[in-house]
């Protein structure tokens, strides 16, 4: 997604089919950038840039959920999951970096990093059970290029 998926809309086709050409291969993107960002860092800090491009993704979906099936209200709500694990994990993270100049706050900034590293490790289980399993990227590219 940053910077692979330049998308050139044909605007002698309908939004649906322009939809169908482009968005699996916005979708195949953002999974190979998601992989490559969770296997560079360890970090949960790390991780802010899979929530953005979690959202770029989602809300570039939504512009175009007309033109799907109902299934793609199930995808939406996947990808949503996905940013509210990862929105916990930075609300964590930001916390931690807000406190970090007040006095005594030493034991609550390591409370928060430690809540922060146990939210990633959450977050990489269910990224690697659910949402990345075996067929998961199939299931969203091939739903996307499918025609309503």
């Amino acid at each position: 997604m940053a910077g692979k998926s330049k998308i050139e809309w044909n605007p002698r086709l309908a939004p649906a089919r322009n939809a169908r050409r482009h968005l699996p291969r916005l979708a195949a993107d953002y999974f190979a950038e998601a992989r490559t960002l969770l296997d560079s860092t360890a970090d949960p800090a790390g991780l802010h840039r899979l929530r953005l491009i979690s959202k770029r993704l989602r809300y570039t979906l939504e512009l175009f959920r007309s033109c799907y099936p109902p299934g793609v209200d199930e995808r939406l709500a996947a990808l949503k999951r996905v940013q509210d694990l990862l929105g916990d994990i930075n609300d964590a993270v930001v916390a931690s970096r807000l406190i970090k100049k007040m006095p005594n706050s030493t034991r609550m900034r390591a409370h928060l990093r430690a809540n922060a590293a146990e939210k990633a490790r959450q977050f990489r289980v269910e990224w690697q059970n659910h949402f990345d399993a075996p067929g998961a990227e199939s299931w969203w590219t091939d739903f996307l290029a499918r025609a309503a």
